[in-house]
């Protein structure tokens, strides 16, 4: 994608897009197309646009913020921090910040995805273009319900085409059986031989790596269902098999570190200390470093580093911060500067706060890549399959996710490249040894993709890594690791009707400590 286009669509993004399915004046945002029309804007760009929200890219993206980093991150003690506002860390309830995913969400990714289905569907110029956008529309849609739970899907994005303007929650068994629909149909749709939309951030319009996308998503979207449908996880399973992404194939959106706000990697902006005290006070979790450290993985000296910053009102990185292995050391989860037993400088682990690991430079280029779907992802998950289902070798698949697992690394940056010998080596001092084993390494990937919210959805999902919860004062949860996000109390007022139902139904109630339909004990 070339720089002149990503800033021509994300400058354009925060002024074209229309108001979601659940926002305060659905009915004006739903019914006033406004900036564009079937008659004067390229579906393309919406699609680019929709993929850099998705990523977490666009205008402030305070969603990243708040639900990836703050919350998730923390929850799977990836990421620690002592700074207030990190509510995740301790647990505490913060419900501007839980819904700062579902605003943007509904806003910036469903509504563009669901115009381009909607405009393209009869076109045969756009045939590709309509499928990747259902493909895309899957990838969004699992991110929210895995959140959330039930949420207005079906008919959300759908105020300007079917006058819908309070759209059902639709529950999310019914949503998980139409994900793998929608992405199976649009995948065997895709042709080779039509168009390659330029639009396509991710892959430019290559339809045969958006055919092994499409296979790995079913494969995703299967496997969460692994506690209450395992016949149809298998099923998905084995219809994929030999057809995910390759090597070669890691979806990832590269950014422009030129463009301003609206085009940085949005990971980056927050632990740079754009947004606050994050560059000097959020560090990697000592659960996180401490797996790296005890099982001599080379990834370590190049996720993490030491004495990135000496100050923290100086928002200057220091040109040699100290990647030394031996040097590494994890922040505890659950600390503050005040709250007696949980003072972070009364810790024994504290000397300075340049000590404990800061996420390193390479992670947190302003114009590097955000990563969506690999290939070590996929490996895992089919060698999670084969161990559960009996389906091929599960020790070939631990073997491939895990090396791939530390060479992608390099797709950061030149500097954080891990050679193969090194990878190998790794892998045969830590062979195959079952489930546990595997989606351990699938945390440590997602936890080194920035991906914390696929980290918790894992978890939740096979309820590993094995986690030692923090239990800070008032926290909301009991001192129990949180399992959704509540809904937006804004729902009430914007979508009573519908939300009311959806409230009082989920498992657990409507807080930190319910359920989703899939995450069953």
């Amino acid at each position: 994608m070339k720089t002149k286009f990503i800033k021509h669509i994300t400058l354009l993004s925060a002024t074209l897009l229309l108001g979601a399915g659940c926002t305060k004046d659905f009915v004006e945002r739903n019914t006033n197309p406004n900036s564009y029309n079937q008659t004067n804007f390229d579906p393309n760009y919406m699609l680019t646009s929709a993929e850099l929200a998705y990523t977490g890219s666009t205008d402030f993206a305070y969603e990243t913020w708040r639900g990836n980093l703050i919350y998730c991150s923390t929850f799977m003690q990836g990421f620690s921090s002592v700074v207030s506002y990190w509510a995740g860390d301790k647990y505490l309830l913060n419900e501007g910040y839980t819904a700062a995913y579902w605003e943007k969400s509904y806003s910036e990714q469903v509504k563009p995805i669901v115009d381009i289905i909607e405009w393209t569907k009869d076109k045969p110029q756009y045939k590709n273009l309509t499928q990747i956008a259902r493909i895309v529309r899957a990838l969004i849609f699992q991110r929210l319900t895995d959140l959330y739970g039930d949420v207005p899907y079906s008919e959300a994005g759908l105020g300007y085409y079917e006058k819908v303007f309070y759209p059902k929650y639709d529950k999310q068994e019914a949503i998980y059986a139409d994900l793998l629909k929608e992405v199976s149909e649009a995948t065997d749709a895709l042709d080779a031989g039509g168009d390659r939309p330029a639009g396509d951030a991710i892959y430019q319009g290559n339809i045969d790596k958006w055919k092994r996308f499409g296979y790995t998503l079913q494969l995703r979207i299967a496997m969460r269902l692994t506690k209450v449908d395992p016949e149809t996880a298998k099923s998905y399973a084995t219809k994929v098999a030999g057809k995910t992404l390759t090597i070669e194939d890691d979806a990832f959106l590269k950014h422009d570190g030129s463009g301003g706000r609206t085009t940085n990697n949005r990971n980056s902006q927050v632990l740079l200390g754009d947004g606050g005290q994050e560059n000097f006070y959020v560090k990697w979790s000592n659960t996180f470093i401490n797996n790296l450290k005890s099982n001599n993985d080379p990834r370590l000296s190049v996720l993490a580093c030491t004495k990135l910053y000496d100050d923290e009102n100086d928002k200057t990185q220091n040109a040699n911060p100290n990647f030394s292995a031996a040097a590494q050391k994890g922040m505890p989860n659950g600390l503050d500067f005040s709250t007696p037993g949980h003072i972070v400088t009364a810790d024994p682990s504290f000397t300075s706060f340049p000590d404990y690991s800061s996420p390193s430079p390479y992670l947190t280029k302003r114009d590097g890549p955000t990563f969506i779907l690999t290939y070590a992802e996929s490996e895992l998950l089919l060698a999670d399959a084969a161990e559960r289902f009996g389906l091929g070798d599960a020790a070939t698949h631990y073997n491939n996710g895990v090396k791939a697992a530390i060479t992608y690394l390099k797709q950061y940056d030149a500097g954080a490249t891990i050679s193969d010998n090194a990878a190998q080596a790794y892998v045969n001092a830590h062979p195959y040894a079952g489930l546990e084993q595997t989606n351990v390494q699938y945390w440590i990937l997602t936890c080194s993709m920035l991906d914390f919210y696929e980290a918790w959805a894992n978890y939740r999902r096979t309820g590993y890594p094995d986690l030692d919860p923090v239990n800070f004062p008032n926290n909301a949860t009991s001192g129990t690791i949180p399992r959704r996000f509540p809904y937006p109390s804004a729902e009430a007022v914007n979508n009573p009707d519908n939300y009311g139902p959806a409230h009082g139904s989920v498992p657990g109630g409507d807080l930190l400590t319910g359920r989703v339909w899939w995450d069953k004990q």
